[in-house]
């Protein structure tokens, strides 16, 4: 059994994986910045007799407690940056290094599952807009300050706004304080995912299936204007993708 970890900066998702049988059982997500996630990890570690994790993360200091850890347990520990399991797709930006491996880890999922042009969306600390093409390059991507990131922003940096939590809104103009920073940052992040994938479409010359994952999937589906995908799993089969590709590294677990 293979442990998966996706590490972000918000919050981080453990699953186990079998490669014998290619299923992926009991997805958990924990709080990354947390103490109990840590030792919750160690706890699940030994509970499950986890011999070897492959990971994706984009908190080093999380990854080295981590890395730590499993080497004093004698677990093997990869991570998905590594050049020598990363052959699958073709990074076309200017500074590699400088992209998530999140990013990149997503972009292989999309193009595992759906096989097709691919924008993917992820609705996290930050919103990040991912753009993979069928033929497995990554072109590059756009990066947004995050739902929860503009919300606190107009809390901490005003002296009178308060933290309010995002909604469906209907109605742009808003009636008291509340109501109009939802509309803010509801339709206005709504225009802007729309806008830009727009963007997308007009200066490539392509079409995109277009995917969502991450926290605020589900609220924005059906506001946009274009016909979306919701899959909150897309890290983790990018990782498995990765798996099946690298099988003399995985093949004894």
């Amino acid at each position: 059994m293979i442990l998966l970890v996706d590490i972000g900066n918000t919050s981080t998702k453990l699953a186990l994986y079998n490669l014998r049988n290619n299923k992926i059982i009991k997805p958990i997500s924990l709080i990354t910045h947390s103490k109990k996630t840590l030792s919750f990890i160690k706890f699940y570690l030994k509970k499950n007799n986890i011999r070897l994790i492959f990971s994706t993360s984009v908190v080093p200091k999380i990854f080295k407690i981590i890395k730590s850890f499993t080497s004093k347990q004698n677990i093997k520990l990869y991570e998905f940056k590594d050049k020598k399991i990363t052959k699958s797709i073709k990074i076309n930006v200017k500074k590699k290094s400088q992209v998530g491996s999140d990013r990149i880890v997503n972009s292989v999922g999309a193009l595992s599952c759906y096989n097709k042009n691919c924008i993917i969306i992820d609705f996290g600390t930050t919103t990040t807009f991912d753009i993979v093409q069928k033929n497995n390059i990554y072109q590059g991507g756009v990066i947004a300050p995050g739902i929860e990131l503009a919300l606190k922003a107009l809390n901490r940096f005003t002296a009178k706004l308060p933290l309010v939590k995002i909604t469906k809104q209907k109605n742009v103009i808003g009636k008291d304080t509340i109501a109009a920073i939802k509309s803010g940052v509801f339709i206005g992040y709504t225009c802007l995912i729309d806008g830009i994938i727009d963007k997308i479409q007009k200066q490539s010359k392509k079409k995109y299936l277009i995917i969502l994952t991450g926290g605020y999937s589900k609220l924005f589906k059906k506001s946009l204007k274009y016909k979306t995908i919701v899959n909150q799993d897309i890290t983790l089969y990018g990782l498995v993708k990765t798996i099946k590709q690298n099988r003399e590294i995985f093949d004894e677990f």
